[in-house]
């Protein structure tokens, strides 16, 4: 059986999503060497799935679905397990998952209504994703090497915060705010 080459940009944001469960296990076992590879893996595959995609011309429909989801699966099942293990605070992670379901409900509802929307990530969300994989990485280094890097650790749990909200305010106003201000623009059209 072999695979097209215009599907492998797919096939290793699927791998992606399946070191999910495996970044689980081990960060359920305290082994944070062995999540902090896994987690390093997962982003050299987003890195070299984009890259494929985009240097051949192998984007899809699909693709532009299946990799944020599989970005959103990896941070999300990282924060979670972390707050379990008392690494990061219940707040940040109720901030992180709450302003992505915002996102994913905001983009169902916006669609429903409004209609099909072209979905792109702005700047501050790039940074506050940038953001949260840094702390992620921080504290798997700082348990996985013995490093101790809790006062950056403490920085990024803070930069996260606000990156996070700031990111879920620009969407909402995006889409209420900016939406209406379109809405009465077309409207006074002579």
């Amino acid at each position: 059986m072999f695979i097209n080459a215009s599907q492998l940009p797919n096939l290793l944001t699927l791998s992606r999503i399946a070191l999910a469960p495996v970044l689980i296990l081990t960060l359920k076992d305290h082994n944070y060497l062995a999540a902090l590879l896994v987690f390093l893996t997962a982003g050299v595959s987003d890195g070299l799935d984009g890259y494929i995609a985009k240097r051949y011309g192998f984007t899809s429909r699909l693709g532009a679905i299946l990799d944020p989801t599989a970005d959103k699966i990896l941070l999300v099942s990282t924060y979670v397990m972390l707050m379990l293990l008392d690494h990061l605070p219940f707040w940040l992670v109720l901030t992180v998952v709450f302003r992505d379901l915002l996102i994913v409900g905001g983009y169902l509802v916006y669609t429903s209504v409004v209609g099909s929307v072209q979905m792109k990530p702005s700047l501050l969300s790039k940074f506050n994703t940038l953001m949260q994989i840094v702390l992620a990485l921080a504290v798997l280094v700082n348990e996985g090497l013995g490093l101790s890097f809790t006062l950056w650790v403490d920085v990024l749990v803070y930069t996260v915060f606000v990156t996070t909200v700031a990111s879920g305010v620009h969407y909402v106003w995006i889409w209420i705010v900016l939406k209406e201000t379109r809405s009465a623009d077309v409207e006074h059209i002579p």
